[in-house]
C-alpha cells in the first residue's frame, strides 16, 4: 500500500468516525466521499472494499464501547468490579432486557429481509429518499416532542419505551435514513430527552452493529489479504479516534441543538448529491 492508499484510508475513517452515530446518516456520506470521489472500489477491488467499509464500522463501534464502559460492565452484572461504575445502583438502573427487547423488531426484520434490502434500497435514488423523509421524521420529534420531557435518564426507560424505539429502529434498515436519527427521534416522541434518546441509541447500536459487522467479516474473511491489512488498521484507527471524538462531542451538544440542525443538513446533503449526480 502506498501512502496515496493510506491516505484515503484516513479519509473513509474520518467519514464513517464522525457520520456513523450522528443522525446525518453513513451511508449518504460514503456515496459521496467514496462512491463519487475517493473510489475505493478501482484501486482495491469491490469485494476489499466492502470488507474494509465493515472494518471501519467495528472501529466506530469500539469508540462507543470506551465512551459508554461503565454503563456496558453495568448491563453485564459487572458493576461491582468497576468501583469507579457512575451508573445508577443496581435496583434502579437500565436493564440488560430492556436493551434486548429494543434490539428485537430491527434484529429480526434484518434477518428476514437482508438480501431484499440489499438488492432493492442501494440505489442512490432509495437513498437519497430515505434521507429527506429522515429528515421530516427528525423535524416532527422536535416540533412535536414534549417540551418538559420526563424521562431525563436511560435508568428511566420504561420497557414501553425500549419495545417503541426498537420498532422504530426498523425505519433505519431503509439505508439513508440513520440509525441515531430514527431512535433518537422515535425516542423524543417517547418522552425522553433528547441526550436520553442518544444514550439508549448508542447502547442498542454496539450489540446491533458488532452482529452485523461480525457476519459480514466472516463472510468476507477471504479478502482478509496481507496487501491490504495496513489499509485495514490505518481506517480501522481513524474511524475509533474520530468517532470518539464525534460521539463525545455529539452527547455535550444534543440537549442545545436537538435535531433540527442535522436534519436541514440532511436535506443540503441530498441536494448536494443530486446536483452532483444528476
Amino acid at each position: 500500500m502506498d501512502i496515496v492508499s493510506l491516505l484515503k484510508a484516513i479519509i473513509l475513517g474520518l467519514v464513517e468516525g464522525l457520520t456513523e452515530f450522528a443522525p446525518v446518516s453513513s451511508t449518504g456520506h460514503m456515496i459521496i466521499v467514496d462512491d463519487m470521489w475517493l473510489q475505493s472500489n478501482e484501486f482495491l477491488g469491490k469485494y476489499v472494499a466492502n470488507t474494509f467499509k465493515i472494518v471501519i464500522q467495528l472501529g466506530s463501534i469500539l469508540a462507543v464501547v470506551v465512551v459508554f464502559k461503565d454503563r456496558f460492565i453495568d448491563l453485564l452484572g459487572l458493576g461491582r468490579l468497576n468501583k469507579k461504575s457512575t451508573t445508577a445502583p443496581s435496583q434502579n438502573r437500565l436493564k440488560l432486557t430492556q436493551v434486548i427487547v429494543g434490539l428485537i423488531p430491527a434484529g429480526v426484520l434484518g434477518l428476514l429481509f437482508d438480501d431484499y434490502i440489499d438488492e432493492h434500497l442501494f440505489s442512490l435514488e432509495t437513498v437519497l429518499i430515505s434521507l429527506v423523509l429522515g429528515a421530516i421524521f427528525m423535524i416532527i420529534a422536535d416540533v412535536f416532542g414534549p417540551k418538559q420531557p420526563k424521562t431525563e435518564t436511560v435508568d428511566q426507560i420504561t420497557y414501553k419505551q425500549a419495545l417503541s424505539v426498537g420498532l422504530i429502529q426498523c425505519l433505519s434498515l431503509w439505508p439513508g435514513f440513520s440509525r441515531s436519527g430514527a431512535t433518537i427521534s422515535g425516542g423524543v416522541l417517547l418522552g425522553m430527552n433528547h441526550r436520553t434518546a442518544s444514550d439508549f441509541t448508542f447502547i442498542m447500536a454496539v450489540p446491533i452493529m458488532a452482529g452485523a459487522s461480525g457476519l459480514s467479516l466472516l463472510k468476507n474473511l477471504e479478502y482478509f489479504t496481507l496487501d491490504a491489512l495496513p489499509f485495514f488498521i490505518v481506517g480501522f484507527i481513524s474511524a475509533f479516534v474520530f468517532a470518539l471524538v464525534s460521539i463525545r462531542f455529539f452527547l455535550k451538544l444534543i440537549n442545545k441543538i436537538k435535531l433540527i440542525p442535522f436534519a436541514i443538513y440532511r436535506i443540503v446533503l441530498v441536494v448536494v448529491i443530486w446536483v452532483v449526480y444528476f
